[in-house]
C-alpha cells in the first residue's frame, strides 16, 4: 500500500510539471481572447469602411443642388441652403436650408419659418427642394453615425493590436 501511494504521488508529480501553470494557461486564454476579438473588430471596421464607400457617393450627389452658407461671426454651424432654378427647372417658393451636421431641416416661406407639421405637408405634396433638404439630412445623418462607429471601431483594433504586441514582448 505504502509503494502505491509513492508512486501515485510521484505520478501526480509529474503529471503536475508537463501542466502549464495556471498562469501560463490564462495568458494563452487572454492571447486567443484578444486575437479573435481583434479580427471581429477588424471586420466590423471593414463593414462600416463599405458603408462609407457607398454614402459618399451618394452625398456627393446630393450636395450638388446646394451652397453652403456659414456665417463665422455668428454661427458655429453652417448650413445648406438648396439652391434656387436647380431642381427641375424651377423656382421654388420655399427657402431650404439643412444644418451641416444634419440635426435640422429649416424650410421658409415669404421670410418666415415654417412649422414642423407645413414642412411635412411640403414633403408630402412631393416639392423638389423640400424632398432634396431631406434626402440630404438624412444622408448627412447617417454618415455623421458611420463617422463615429469608424473611429469608435479603429480605436478597438487599436487597443487589441496594441495588447497582443505587449504579450508577444512579454513573452519574448
Amino acid at each position: 500500500m505504502k509503494k502505491t501511494g509513492i508512486i501515485l504521488l510521484a505520478a501526480v508529480l509529474a503529471m503536475g510539471c508537463n501542466k502549464p501553470s495556471r498562469v501560463e494557461q490564462y495568458k494563452q486564454e487572454k492571447h486567443v481572447r484578444d486575437s479573435v476579438a481583434l479580427v471581429e473588430q477588424q471586420r466590423t471596421l471593414d463593414y462600416y469602411q463599405a458603408q462609407w464607400d457607398q454614402q459618399m457617393p451618394r452625398v456627393d450627389s446630393l450636395l450638388r443642388y446646394f451652397k453652403y452658407e456659414k456665417n463665422e461671426k455668428y454661427q458655429d454651424q453652417g448650413y445648406y441652403i438648396v439652391k434656387p432654378y436647380v431642381l427641375k427647372g424651377q423656382h421654388s417658393e420655399l427657402r431650404v436650408m439643412v444644418r451641416e451636421d444634419g440635426a435640422e431641416m429649416l424650410v421658409y416661406k415669404d421670410g418666415k419659418r415654417l412649422s414642423d407639421e407645413k414642412t411635412a405637408e411640403w414633403l408630402v405634396k412631393g416639392e423638389p427642394s423640400v424632398v432634396c433638404g431631406k434626402d440630404l439630412q438624412v444622408v448627412i445623418t447617417d454618415v455623421k453615425e458611420l463617422e463615429k462607429r469608424i473611429r469608435r471601431t479603429s480605436l478597438e483594433v487599436q487597443k487589441y493590436q496594441k495588447r497582443l504586441q505587449n504579450q508577444q514582448k512579454i513573452e519574448n
